[in-house]
């Protein structure tokens, strides 16, 4: 499956998610009536008043933790009393989990996750939280840091990104509130009986034989929420393996990590075993110890064969031996306990791959429509050698600039800033009203030193650097900065469609990131209800492409007709300009992940359809297909 199958396999999950509950919630419901019926008697008023209350607690259980995790995925990881890793950490173990962080994060094209450590825990694990790449975290456990090597390591961060790309991550933690609620009879009765059980007086017994029911009706929710968690993560989960190997193009980092799992002595198991559960679906290796029915992962060597169909149970024994004697480490390169060159028998000495160099800015690519789609959220191994080299070229002035939480609001806005110098006036003018003379100062330095000579292909990658410092201001400085980006990138129709757009990609950002459940949806449109919007976008972006008014038609054909192919929108760029969008991205982000693919197609037709892209080019296709939730890759030609 593609990026916008599995995205529309997700909203399936969801809508069994919701049929699953519900008859999880109606069996409950029975449950009890049927113990206060033969416990208490009574007739069908007490019976009518028993269900409303059990409906009631569930209903309220479930609003309650879902609106708990309204911030996304942080709490989850302060839950588990995770660290944040800093953006100038100096510790090599947490240097070296940054960096494959960021090279995968610039690989997919998305923002830079939050980081956690979870400090205390000793087991090989991981896990990635939130309801959408805005808001991301991707936590990893210390056990993980010291024994995983560095393949092993972006072998369960290119799973965990799996789930992020996917919309794995945004029904995980909506399955967390939603089993939350049938959970609550259970908690209800467990504490009444820890903190009134030797109660005296009238009533007490009836206080303690409905504690009882609700801890015996809690067992059925519990058996309800493990069931229904197994059935929603365990394909999930090999498809997410299946993901990691086709990004990084190599099994033994993501194999060797689940095989030092299955074969050292802490495994994948958490300490915290009352959280672990309520997150069990979410971790990269079994935190908790279920097997059989309530699995929420696939057996361990069945996801190792799945890997390396050659690997036996005998192997696992044997590795088990080896690792009671010498526990493994982050510096075991052969967790096989294979040379390098018996890894790759047809090399003697295996070396690295050279890094990939950047093609010129003015260089042209080779796209089709149905290439372009097919890459979207889809990294592959040159994708992931491509983000070395770009991490590598971002100059180290600016990347020590994207850190810092003074300078990274003057590095964004100055990447927003036009080249014409009567546009930019009125931009700077919008940025001293708004952040005063120094923002405005700084930011338009930045674009004169340091920005204009900047490869085209290093812009989104920088943004996506310093996009994890910029969420780190207080949220009346980011509102401030939305609203100057607002203003720097309408300032007039006569702002660039890339400077236009990347605007909008870090406004979209930004907003997600403060407020992670509003904005997080599958969308349901289909491509017939935005017709208008579609041609809106298709103008705009054929005529930035063309300055023939005859070409840039033809250009705008070509994408209506993969889009809407039996309908006729006549060609009508509108007079505002790049502004004309504003009112077009909501309708089209809200399309059905499948309605995105054919719009993905459609924009690529338009932008290619002189049979000239350039990497410029390229990049607004990249950042469009960013702000519309459809990440690309930083290399859309292959090598």
């Amino acid at each position: 499956m593609n990026f916008f199958e599995r995205q529309a396999a997700a909203r399936r999950t969801s809508t069994r998610l919701i049929v699953l509950f519900s008859l999880a919630v109606i069996g409950i419901v029975l449950a009890v009536d049927l113990a206060m019926f033969v416990v208490f008697g009574g007739g069908a008023g007490g019976l009518a008043l028993t269900t409303l209350v059990t409906l009631a607690i569930i209903g309220f259980g479930s609003l309650y933790r879902i609106a708990s995790l309204r911030g996304g995925g942080e709490p989850v990881a302060l839950q588990f009393g995770g660290v944040p890793v800093p953006e100038s950490a100096t510790d090599t173990k947490l240097r070296r989990l940054r960096n494959v962080v960021e090279e995968i994060a610039i690989a997919s094209g998305v923002p830079v996750p939050k980081i956690y450590v979870l400090e205390h825990e000793a087991g090989i694990n991981a896990f990635a939280a939130g309801y959408s790449p805005s808001d991301a975290v991707i936590a990893v456990t210390r056990g993980a840091l010291e024994q995983l090597n560095r393949d092993e390591l972006q072998g369960v961060i290119a799973h965990e990104f799996s789930h992020v790309l996917n919309g794995d991550m945004r029904l995980n933690i909506r399955l967390i509130g939603v089993l939350f609620g049938i959970l609550m009879l259970g908690l209800i009765g467990r504490k009444i009986l820890q903190h009134g059980g030797g109660s005296r007086g009238r009533g007490a017994g009836a206080v303690l034989i409905a504690a009882l029911v609700a801890l015996a009706v809690g067992y059925i929710g519990l058996f309800f929420g493990r069931m229904i968690k197994a059935g929603v993560s365990r394909t999930r989960e090999s498809l997410a393996d299946a993901s990691a190997v086709q990004f990084t193009r190599q099994t033994s980092g993501l194999a060797g990590a689940l095989k030092k799992i299955a074969a050292s002595e802490g495994g994948s198991a958490l300490s915290q075993r009352g959280d672990a559960e309520e997150v069990s679906h979410m971790l990269f290796g079994d935190g908790v110890g279920f097997s059989g029915l309530f699995a929420t992962h696939p057996p361990l060597l069945q996801r190792i064969q799945a890997l390396e169909p050659s690997f036996r149970a005998d192997d696992l024994e044997q590795l088990r031996r080896r690792y009671r004697a010498t526990p493994p480490s982050a510096s075991d390169e052969t967790p096989t306990g294979r040379t390098a060159a018996e890894r790759h028998p047809s090399i003697p000495n295996p070396i690295p791959i050279p890094a990939i160099v950047l093609p010129a800015a003015a260089a042209q690519l080779n796209l089709t429509p149905p290439m372009v789609a097919a890459q979207v959220a889809q990294p592959s191994p040159d994708d992931y050698r491509r983000a070395d080299s770009i991490a590598a070229s971002i100059p180290d002035d600016l990347r020590e600039l994207a850190k810092q939480r003074d300078a990274v609001i003057p590095l964004l806005l100055g990447l927003l800033l036009d080249t014409e110098p009567q546009v930019k006036a009125k931009q700077r003018t919008e940025i001293q009203a708004r952040l005063g003379a120094d923002a405005a100062t700084a930011a338009d330095r930045l674009k004169v030193e340091r920005l204009d000579p900047l490869h085209p292909m290093l812009r989104l990658p920088l943004a996506a650097v310093a996009f994890p410092v910029l969420r780190l201001r207080p949220r009346p400085e980011l509102d401030a900065f939305m609203d100057t980006v607002h203003a720097v990138v309408n300032t007039d129709g006569r702002v660039s469609l890339f400077e236009y757009c990347l605007g909008r990609l870090l406004e979209v950002q930004v907003r997600e990131s403060l407020d992670p459940s509003r904005y997080a949806r599958f969308g349901r449109r289909k491509t017939g209800n935005v017709k208008q919007e579609f041609a809106t976008l298709l103008s705009v972006v054929a005529q930035a492409g063309h300055e023939d008014a005859a070409a840039a038609q033809r250009a705008y054909l070509a994408g209506m007709q993969r889009v809407l192919p039996r309908d006729h929108v006549p060609y009508a760029p509108p007079s505002e300009g790049v502004l004309a969008l504003d009112a077009a991205w909501e309708p089209l982000d809200a399309l059905d992940p499948l309605a995105k693919q054919v719009m993905v197609e459609a924009i690529t037709a338009a932008v290619s359809h002189d049979g000239r892209v350039t990497v410029a080019e390229a990049e607004l296709l990249r950042t469009i297909c960013g702000a519309l939730h459809c990440p690309l890759p930083p290399m859309l030609e292959r090598s």
